[in-house]
């Protein structure tokens, strides 16, 4: 499942640029607890949460949809799309308006059409075979 090992390292590597740039965030506005009113520091906290909640569901549909069907160029372009749009939104939270809403969009847009081939996959003939045990003849 390398597309899936794949973009959950790069989502863990973005996470923590988001939890660092919380970090200095707290730092530079000397709140360590809560959010203390800081705009600049709700905003990077709102943006490491929203990566928070939208990121695993992407990286379990993408390693169930690999899982089943393997690997292909359009999942490897939906992993890397997902990764794009998570490092434009919260550029788009810091000031660059087109990033938040293209971040948005794309991570919707992957939501409903991985979610959606995921439901349909066992429909058009993409389920794994079934595991059946080998049989063992008895000793003796």
């Amino acid at each position: 499942m390398t597309i899936t090992l794949v973009t959950a390292g790069a989502a863990a590597i973005i996470n923590l640029w988001l939890a660092a740039r919380v970090g200095a965030a707290r730092g530079k506005a000397k709140v360590f607890i809560g959010d203390g009113g800081d705009e600049r520091l709700i905003r990077q906290m709102r943006a490491q949460a929203n990566f928070v909640e939208y990121a695993p569901f992407i990286l379990i549909l993408l390693a169930l949809i690999e899982f089943t069907a393997g690997s292909s160029w359009w999942l490897w372009s939906a992993s890397a799309l997902f990764l794009v749009a998570r490092v434009a939104h919260p550029l788009g939270m810091d000031g660059w308006g087109f990033g938040r809403m293209a971040g948005t969009l794309i991570t919707f847009l992957l939501l409903l059409g991985l979610g959606g081939y995921a439901i349909v996959m066992p429909l058009i003939g993409h389920s794994t075979a079934s595991v059946v045990a080998p049989s063992v003849a008895p000793a003796g």
